[in-house]
């Protein structure tokens, strides 16, 4: 095969014959893909950035409500991909999930602009008293939302890990080009992200709503007709098996089953298949690993309690013990992941209280000010790759520079100082309102709303070591056949942390409302306390700092076992990133 030129690691084209390497793939194919991500998220920022102005100035939600419906929303727009990646790593791929999933996408997109630029579907207003949107126009507003929602679900877990496809592990050069995809791969969405916060929201808010959401409804459908140009290019990943999933409940039901047994004392004498079947099928072997010892019970040869089955093998095994492994790490992301939600709900609310004023004339959004999250990220992303890597390379001899979660550890104690920064900003603002004897919910405190920009700047850097190190942390943890459901930990965890501000929000609401009391986050932030919620927010965060160490510190890294084509044996643990590239 490899003297025929065709690519190593049994990709094919989109009718599964064998494929030529220097045709297809690489950054030729990944262009296209770029291409669309960087759309998508204008489309998606386009909409969630501002959406919490929308439902408190359009369909007049009062703030706990309209904060509580852009995190359900948000949420569900990250929790979705799960479904997306089973339906992708189980039946039909990622090829054809991602294109009916874009479809149902723009049908979203195009139902949502019809639905704000249609007077008779927004509540009407007379002599400045509006009135509260009736139950068909709410319902028709979250239908669009929530078609976005569901389209968003078979794209976003299968564009990506469909652009890491395009790369061959068994070739040295690709896959070292392979690591520095993930961070051109986010660095287009802070572009998309960085157009959405910048431009989109002022024509949301001065041109009209139509307009805003038309403009990224175009570009997406510009965007897919381009994915489509790039199809000869494409390489596609064949399913080895049917449904990977599958040993993920196997191995701890034969664990449970064979929880008498005695382990045998070497790992050797556990079942599995030689080298040279996983070489024949295309698949590879997993190291064994010492974690999660309850485990390998599934892997007992001798003395099985069920003969009708045989033992799951030591590589299944592992690949459950991975996933466990990353479920740990996902669990200490979700306080991050509500801390990030804060940006486009109470930020945003906080924002517009404050002076917006850049010339008599001239007022920003409040929403705009993510744009600096954006920038922040934009500038990063490159002085990370060219000289955090190779300063930190040179000290720890780490090809990576850190690894993966010690990348992550330091986006977590970014954050944890950005939602400090945030409480202390809030509490000035709280110190103003008093001196000056503000109490109408109106009534725009003379404070700049610059004050803020240190905490978007801050939660930006943070998300550089955050946001690319989880995809890749995720992507290249995950057991081999079930990289598209292994993102998902990703994205649902951002979904969660949504879902958990939501809760924390109402929760906080509810208790320090009950009795005729002050609300922390009530409708007048100028006669609330919202600098008890970040304070609240920033002590959380620093226990979750806490639980972080404790799961990272016990988290053991896959090892695999493949055969180079040569016939000899290498181990691959993850990758090391190399500086950024575009090589083709």
């Amino acid at each position: 095969m490899e003297a025929k030129g065709y690519t190593q690691d049994g990709t094919a084209d989109l009718r599964g014959r064998p494929i030529l390497a220097s045709k297809t793939g690489k950054w030729k194919a990944c262009s296209f893909l770029v291409g669309y991500e960087a759309f998508e998220r204008m489309a998606f920022y386009g909409v969630q950035s501002n959406l919490v102005n929308y439902l408190t100035t359009q369909l007049h939600q009062d703030t706990v409500s309209s904060v509580r419906n852009v995190n359900n929303w948000s949420g569900s727009v990250w929790m979705t991909p799960i479904l997306g990646a089973y339906i992708a790593d189980s039946y039909i791929g990622r090829f054809w999930t991602f294109t009916v999933s874009s479809l149902i996408y723009v049908m979203g997109m195009v139902l949502l602009t019809t639905v704000v630029s249609l007077k008779s579907l927004k509540p009407s207003c007379t002599n400045g008293v509006c009135n509260k949107a009736s139950a068909s126009q709410i319902s028709f507003f979250y239908l669009s939302l929530y078609t976005i929602a569901i389209g968003s679900g078979g794209t976003k877990p299968n564009i990506s890990t469909f652009g890491a496809d395009q790369f061959d592990d068994y070739n040295p050069h690709e896959k070292e080009l392979k690591v520095s995809f993930f961070n051109w791969w986010m660095f287009s969405s802070f572009l998309g992200a960085l157009i959405a916060t910048i431009g989109l929201v002022y024509i949301q808010e001065n041109l009209g709503w139509g307009l805003g959401y038309g403009i990224p409804t175009i570009g997406l459908l510009f965007s897919i007709f381009v994915f489509y140009i790039g199809t000869p290019f494409y390489r596609h990943k064949v399913r080895k098996s049917k449904s990977p999933a599958r040993d993920l409940i196997r191995v701890p039901i034969n664990a449970f089953k064979n929880r008498k047994l005695q382990l045998p004392n070497s790992p050797s004498q556990l079942f599995e298949f030689d080298l040279q079947h996983y070489s024949s099928s295309g698949k590879r072997q997993v190291h064994h690993t010492p974690i999660f010892r309850f485990l390998d019970r599934a892997a007992i040869k001798e003395g099985s309690l069920d003969s009708s089955t045989p033992p799951c093998t030591v590589t299944q095994v592992e690949g459950a013990k991975l996933v466990l492994g990353m479920i740990l790490i996902w669990l200490v992301t979700l306080i991050p992941s509500t801390i990030w939600a804060q940006i486009n709900t109470l930020f945003v609310k906080q924002g517009t209280t404050l002076d917006r004023s850049l010339s008599p004339t001239l007022r920003i959004p409040a929403a705009s000010l993510g744009s600096f999250v954006t920038l922040s990220m934009l500038l990063t992303v490159p002085m990370y790759d060219r000289y955090f890597v190779p300063l930190m390379r040179r000290r720890t001899g780490n090809s990576r520079g850190i690894t993966l979660l010690q990348r992550l550890g330091v986006g977590f104690a970014i954050q944890v100082i950005a939602i400090g920064v945030a409480y202390a900003v809030e509490v000035r603002r709280m110190r103003v309102i008093r001196l000056n004897h503000i109490v109408d919910p109106k009534e725009i405190v003379p404070m700049s709303i610059f004050w803020l920009l240190p905490q978007y700047v801050l939660l930006g850097i943070a998300d550089v070591f955050n946001a690319i190190g989880l995809l890749e942390f995720f992507y290249d943890q995950s057991p081999e056949d079930m990289q598209s459901l292994g993102t998902t930990f990703f994205t649902s965890g951002i979904g969660v942390g949504n879902f958990l501000n939501s809760f924390l929000v109402t929760m906080v609401d509810k208790i320090t409302g009950r009795d005729g009391g002050k609300s922390w986050i009530g409708d007048n932030l100028n006669d609330s306390h919202l600098d008890y919620y970040y304070g609240f927010l920033f002590v959380i965060s620093i226990l979750n700092i806490g639980a972080f160490l404790c799961a990272s510190s016990k988290y053991i890294y896959k090892q695999e076992i493949i055969e180079a084509k040569e016939g000899l044996q290498m181990e691959a643990r993850a990758l090391d990133p190399a500086p950024l590239s575009l090589q083709v």
